[in-house]
């Protein structure tokens, strides 16, 4: 079964590559294309994409917007949504194949911060489970190229927790899954912010998506609790 990577970039560069070589890696003997989408970097992020030799497609900046473009030029049957500043398992494919073989339509792995914080051990420990407060982009997201059609796909206009809005629709009427591996994700923006307090926005900003405040809302005061770049 073919498996579309969509990677969506706005001035990655300082991640990008190791990425890149994970997936590629990953990618040896599999059906697998890789899709870089940026949303207008000014550093080396899509010089570094074309250095590996991969399809880059550019559009205005907004991850929603970037993961739907690289969704419309997939030609697969598998989509797998990753952020430029994590790692995923090398063997993602495999992974996601079985997790397909058993039935599943959508799914994600836990994750990993690439510290060894222990409060972020235990932030860590809680996404083995399959509940919408676990959940982050940070994960990666695959689903089968047929539900994210029925879905609608992202709202090209929602400037944050895109997958949220995704994963509530998906969650009521097809199977997810939390593949039992670790993605290693970045710990910049606790490192940069302090744990509490992103723990704090990231409270107000899932409450204020559950309560249906619009996403430059959220955006706005995110943006007033921590540094945050979308």
């Amino acid at each position: 079964m073919r498996l579309s990577v969509i990677i969506p970039t706005l001035n990655e560069s300082g991640h990008l590559d190791v990425l890149l070589d994970r997936m590629k890696k990953g990618a040896l003997r599999k059906d697998v294309e890789i899709l870089v989408v940026d949303g207008g970097s000014v550093d080396d992020t899509c010089a570094i994409a074309r250095k590996h030799q991969l399809k880059v497609y550019e559009t205005a900046a907004g991850r929603a917007r970037q993961m739907n473009l690289g969704a419309n030029k997939s030609s697969a049957e598998v989509l797998y949504f990753v952020h430029a500043d994590t790692l995923p398992p090398v063997s993602y494919y495999d992974d996601i194949m079985q997790a397909l073989g058993e039935e599943a339509d959508l799914g994600c792995y836990r994750f990993k911060f690439d510290s060894s914080h222990l409060l972020l051990k235990i932030n860590a420990y809680f996404t083995r489970y399959d509940k919408m407060w676990c959940r982050g982009g940070d994960q990666s997201l695959f689903i089968r190229s047929e539900v994210f059609n029925a879905l609608g796909g992202y709202i090209n206009d929602e400037v944050i927790m895109e997958e949220y809005t995704l994963l509530k629709k998906a969650m009521d009427r097809f199977k997810f899954v939390v593949m039992q591996k670790d993605i290693l994700v970045s710990a910049r923006k606790y490192r940069n912010n302090g744990y509490f307090r992103v723990q704090f926005a990231n409270m107000v900003a899932f409450h204020m998506h559950r309560f249906g405040a619009e996403s430059e809302k959220i955006l706005q005061t995110y943006r007033t609790l921590i540094k945050y770049r979308s």
